[in-house]
């Protein structure tokens, strides 16, 4: 329990435009940590600081065997990690927890019209399959 304390940051406040950001570049995530039967184990926990160190903004999914009611289980994932609760849907959650020692290429960027790494990969993807226009 005092190695949790240790990790426990204050989460940023975070606007209603800020939300909405985030909320739109984490519909794209895939699930990067999973809760199961085990519920809230301190290895949860450190895979939870892991994934949000390197990726500052991560989905995660609730098994149906957790043992921690779903809406109970993003309070205390955020207030463990020192993240912020996004989202909630279902058994999904989204976290988001800036990373100042990422490189700048590599982190969340909440700034209006600045592009986002997920807005850059679909623009080069939509611009790769684009139909030529006629002459």
């Amino acid at each position: 329990m005092s190695e949790q304390a240790e990790t426990e940051t204050e989460p940023v406040e975070l606007t209603s435009h800020e939300k909405k950001v985030l909320r739109s570049m984490g519909h794209h995530l895939k699930p990067v940590v999973y809760i199961g039967k085990e519920g809230l184990s301190p290895a949860l926990l450190s895979s939870m600081q892991a994934a949000l160190k390197s990726h500052e903004l991560i989905k995660v999914k609730i098994g149906q065997t957790c043992p921690v009611e779903r809406n109970q289980a993003g309070q205390e994932l955020a207030e463990a990690t020192g993240a912020n609760l996004v989202q909630a849907i279902g058994r999904t959650l989204l976290l988001y927890r800036p990373n100042p020692d990422l490189p700048e290429a590599h982190r969340v960027s909440l700034s209006p019209g600045a592009p986002t790494r997920q807005a850059e990969k679909i623009r080069r993807k939509d611009k790769a399959t684009a139909r030529p226009r006629r002459p």
